[in-house]
């Protein structure tokens, strides 16, 4: 079983960045892909970022392209979420994912083990 918790959400104007983060226990996640997620008020979740095990592949959203960066850190086995510019359609609760598989895939389907979530709030 691995555990999965987000954290670094908050409250940000336009234009301002935040950093989430997302701890693993209860085994290593440095054989999985990882990824985030997003979901806003009435909307279906969505795919945010995600890397392969060794972090030497990425994907994103267009939405997020050359503003969000995906990064982690095997030997602290933790995932990070880089967000700058953020925009209010930033605006939702995010989620860390843990697949069973290297490859880092877009579809949550893929996902295995999920967070709780950080709610991340940008005002205009």
């Amino acid at each position: 079983q691995v555990q999965l918790v987000e954290s670094g959400g908050g409250l940000v104007q336009a234009g301002g960045s935040l950093r989430l983060s997302c701890a693993a226990s209860g085994r290593t996640i440095g054989s999985y892909a990882m990824g985030w997620f997003r979901q806003a008020p009435g909307k279906e979740r969505e795919f945010v970022a995600a890397i392969s095990w060794s972090g030497g592949s990425t994907s994103y959203a267009d939405s997020v392209k050359r503003r969000f960066t995906i990064a982690r850190d095997n030997a602290e086995n933790t995932v990070y979420l880089q967000m700058n510019s953020l925009k209010p359609e930033d605006t939702a609760a995010y989620y860390c994912a843990a697949a069973l598989r290297s490859y880092p895939y877009t579809d949550q389907h893929e996902y295995y083990y999920w967070g709780q979530g950080t709610q991340v709030t940008v005002s205009s």
